[in-house]
């Protein structure tokens, strides 16, 4: 493509920004509030959100993640020892605490995951409509892969073919918030690392919940089984199986291009900005990307910005688990799709009001 002289080359001057808080702005400022040590912005944004239970529950995680170490939920507690999101912050922190332990293989995390579990259990009690307490106890169900908890046991509902699980969370949780993104991600990492589960389960697992989300609900959950197919990407190339052709081709089967079509028509086109997940966004662009949809891809990438994110591009890079690498991979993604679309890309229609009457 042929540029004026003297122009700006946006894919020359790309600089990637890793924020847990992706696109939401607001967010973003609550975060860097918390990190410092303050609590009354959090408290605001909480509040703010209300009962928009998917946002609700991206914020609080963000949120969590961010005040974990810190004692700035104990604070806000103790000012304010009645506050409902007080308590689900509080879950959340404890939540999140276990699920570091459990990732740096610190043993002993018995004790962190029964306080984590209560926490959570006394937010539910507290606030019974609210979806996040229920997510935090799957979330907690993830260190659990030899399924010692009898709630993490369940047999399935409807789908013979699943695995046990933690089915009846994940159904009260759907009465609260029918496509609650995070619950079902956190159910996803629940059937691929327990004991009767694996990435076959976790692949059926999406494409069961993909079948089951009606196009009008904008919801997130179309973009489930590109992150499965990631993570079955990750373990086929750890094992040593896929070489050059075979990775490309996993990404240009019918059933992938099935996928990225209804995420691109459902989702992307009709959820507003701060709804969009910057991981998703990327998991995404990336599909797109690798299936050489290059006009596609760009419009994605033009939403992302510089949004980055290590998934799925750290399994798929050059070097696999390399971040460095991972954020080579991302950049030479959008350089050759932004290149290639030029200006045809257009940008992002935005979501219309029947989209947003979904909600």
């Amino acid at each position: 493509m042929t540029r004026r002289r003297g122009a700006a080359d946006p894919v020359a001057e790309f600089v990637p920004v890793f924020h847990p808080a992706g696109l939401d702005t607001a967010l973003q400022w609550a975060v860097e509030a918390v990190r410092v040590g303050h609590w009354k912005p959090m408290r605001d944004l909480l509040a703010e959100t209300g009962r928009h239970w998917g946002l609700r529950t991206s914020r609080s995680q963000v949120l969590g993640s961010a005040a974990a170490g810190t004692h700035v939920v104990r604070q806000w507690l103790e000012e304010e020892p009645g506050s409902v999101d007080a308590l689900v912050m509080h879950a959340r922190v404890n939540t999140e605490l276990v699920l570091r332990a459990y990732r740096q293989g610190h043993g002993g995390i018995e004790d962190l995951a029964v306080q984590a579990r209560e926490a959570a259990l006394s937010a539910n009690r507290t606030y019974p409509a609210d979806p996040v307490p229920l997510v935090c106890l799957l979330a907690l169900a993830t260190t659990d892969p030899h399924q010692f908890i009898k709630a993490h046991q369940m047999p399935p509902p409807e789908n013979e073919f699943l695995p046990t699980g933690p089915w009846r969370l994940l159904h009260a949780l759907v009465e609260r918030d029918a496509f609650n993104r995070e619950g079902h991600h956190r159910m996803m990492q629940v059937l691929l690392r327990s004991r009767s589960g694996g990435h076959a389960a976790a692949l059926d697992f999406a494409q069961w919940v993909w079948s089951r989300v009606p196009g009008e609900s904008a919801s997130a959950l179309l973009v489930l089984p590109l992150h499965a197919l990631a993570e079955h990407y990750r373990a086929k190339r750890e094992q040593g199986l896929p070489d050059a052709g075979v990775g490309a081709m996993h990404w240009r089967t019918d059933t992938v291009r099935a996928y990225t079509d209804r995420a691109l028509r459902c989702w992307f086109e009709y959820s507003g900005r701060v709804e969009l997940s910057a991981v998703d966004l990327n998991h995404l662009a990336h599909a797109l990307w690798a299936a050489r949809k290059f006009g596609q891809a760009a419009r994605v990438f033009q939403t992302i910005g510089p949004h980055a994110t290590p998934a799925p591009w750290i399994h798929v890079a050059n070097t696999a688990g390399d971040r460095y690498s991972a954020t080579q991979e991302f950049a030479r993604a959008r350089g050759q799709c932004l290149s290639i679309a030029g200006g045809d890309a257009a940008p992002r229609a935005g979501p219309t009001r029947a989209a947003r009457q979904t909600w």
